[in-house]
């Protein structure tokens, strides 16, 4: 099978410019070129659509049933090659592009909903998918997306730009104990339990090593001094949390992993560990520098502003026990290519 030529848009405009100024002597001088060349744009233009559209024996030319009807077509068609052009020749993005944002899956799941309600009205086309860190960073040195939300700023590539979002603090969770229990475990009004204590009543449910929240968990509890075997593994949350709230162990998480599995929030004690730069996660948004036009700082700015004024107040409903240092909006300082 073989495709139609597509139509050279050179050779369109002259045949516009053939019709509108009934004569190829004047349509050569409106476009600056020559007669001869305006002729033989038309002849490729009729070669390439395999049909007639001068009429050469009327004086002057006219055009034939097919000439007027791509006439009619084509001032659609060179209106739009024009803006595609324009827009290609600024990199500026309007309402119609096309934005493809990757984010790590409880960013997606929490804050993402009013991010994307927010964007709405700047980009007509926006792509939302999930996924882990090292994944989401090689889909964007790959272009398979436009931006990335992840939750580590080491890229290997000095033309991504790396701008801080926010970050969150570690938290213990724990099965919730009934206080009127008759197996001697302790009740909700006693003393808070520390990551010893836990490690010495159940056994420590972990996220994957193959997440990047997996491997900072586990720097933080060699901070923390704390050793337990490998018993049980996760990639995502919620699997993680049916097991604590189940009381089968417990666990370090974020305060957006609980939102994003806040149905296991009423079987589970949520308490904060002891402040250290090992005990947050770090949020960033990175991109290809200088190709957005101002619409990765707009979504620093949105992604804040949603923190600020709905998470938080998400995570002090239902997690009061934490202090509110426990999701914190980052510096809006751009740090430049990574």
């Amino acid at each position: 099978m073989t495709l139609a030529r597509p139509l050279d848009l050179h050779a369109l405009e002259a045949f516009v410019m053939c019709c509108d100024c009934q004569s190829m002597t004047q349509a050569a001088a409106r476009l600056g070129i020559t007669q001869s060349a305006v002729s033989q744009l038309v002849k490729n233009l009729e070669r390439d659509t395999g049909t007639l559209l001068l009429d050469r024996d009327q004086r002057p030319p006219k055009p034939t049933a097919a000439g007027r009807a791509l006439r009619e077509q084509a001032t659609g068609l060179l209106a739009h090659a024009r803006s595609v052009s324009d827009q290609a020749r600024s990199g500026a993005p309007t309402e119609s592009t096309r934005l493809l944002l990757g984010c790590v899956d409880s960013f997606a799941a929490t804050v993402g909903p009013s991010l994307i309600r927010a964007l709405s009205g700047r980009a007509r086309d926006l792509l939302m998918w999930s996924g882990l860190t090292p994944a989401l960073t090689e889909q964007l040195l790959r272009r398979d997306i436009d931006m990335a939300i992840v939750t580590d700023a080491v890229v290997a590539d000095p033309r991504i730009a790396v701008q801080p979002l926010f970050s969150e603090a570690f938290v213990l969770v724990l099965p919730r104990i009934a206080a009127d229990s008759t197996d001697g475990d302790a009740g909700d009004g006693d003393p808070p339990m520390d990551l010893h204590a836990a490690q010495a009543r159940w056994p420590l449910i972990r996220y994957s090593l193959r997440s990047v929240m997996g491997q900072q968990v586990e720097r933080c509890l060699r901070h923390f001094g704390v050793q337990a075997p490998r018993r049980f593994e996760f990639d995502a949350t919620d699997p993680l949390m049916s097991l604590v709230a189940a009381g089968l162990g417990w666990a370090i998480t974020t305060p957006l992993c609980l939102l994003q599995s806040r149905h296991h929030l009423g079987d589970v004690r949520v308490l904060p560990l002891p402040a250290t730069a090992l005990g947050r996660r770090e949020f960033f948004l990175l991109c290809r520098e200088g190709e957005w036009q101002g619409l990765d700082d707009e979504i620093v700015r949105l992604t804040q502003q949603v923190i600020a004024q709905h998470t938080r107040a998400d995570v002090a409903r239902l997690m009061p026990t934490l202090p509110p240092e426990a999701l914190q909006v980052s510096a809006t300082a751009r740090s430049g290519p990574a």
